[in-house]
């Protein structure tokens, strides 16, 4: 991070609940984009999403947030050009799934342990280093700093976003993260839902 710190220029909103636990047994829908919108992991090409090498990346370390943190368990998901689409569960020690996390106000600051906060800083960490080996770029972005996050309360919202991850390739054309839609806002700069985009986080 470069030296000289203004607080209009690097006061960043946060997009998460505020006073809620993110370490709570429930279940999460999470949006992660990358830095510019870039496409770095493949193209849509005829409705069909057209990945790269890069992507394998992104799905080893997917995979492994749920290798390395005993607490999370990962539902459907999907890889598109320039972002990353997925549902994520914190389960308890018995591994019931309860669907709506049960609210805790926190005051602490930052991304809790075993919390949604530090998985996603973790797995983007992890892939931006790999990315970055891989094209020896080091350094260099790969997400934007922020991810979108929705907490899943009941069953019918939970099929709504299974069903809306499953046919995100077929929206590409419309998706407001897609270069193309250069007008259209990006959802890690606002916190708008992919769901509803003209809804506001949560």
């Amino acid at each position: 991070m470069k030296a000289g710190y203004g607080a209009n220029k690097h006061h960043r909103r946060s997009f998460r609940l505020h006073g809620f636990d993110y370490t709570r047994e429930g279940a999460y829908f999470v949006t992660a984009c990358t830095q510019d919108r870039t496409c770095l992991f493949g193209d849509m090409v005829k409705g069909e999403v057209r990945l790269n090498a890069a992507v394998q990346i992104v799905a080893d370390e997917w995979a492994r947030t749920a290798e390395v943190r005993h607490e999370i368990e990962l539902d459907a998901f999907v890889i598109m050009p320039n972002q990353l689409h997925a549902i994520v569960w914190i389960v308890d020690g018995r591994g019931d799934r309860p669907v709506a996390p049960t609210p805790v106000v926190t005051t602490l600051a930052g991304p809790r342990p075993k919390s949604i906060g530090a998985l996603m800083a973790g797995f983007k960490s992890a892939v931006t280093k790999r990315i970055n080996q891989q094209r020896r770029t080091s350094g260099v972005p790969v997400w934007q700093r922020n991810y979108f996050e929705h907490i899943i309360r009941d069953d019918a919202a939970l099929n709504c976003i299974r069903q809306y991850i499953t046919e995100n390739p077929a929206r590409w054309a419309e998706d407001p993260e897609n270069p193309v839609n250069a007008g259209a806002t990006p959802v890690g700069a606002t916190g708008r839902s992919p769901l509803h985009p003209d809804r506001k986080h949560p």
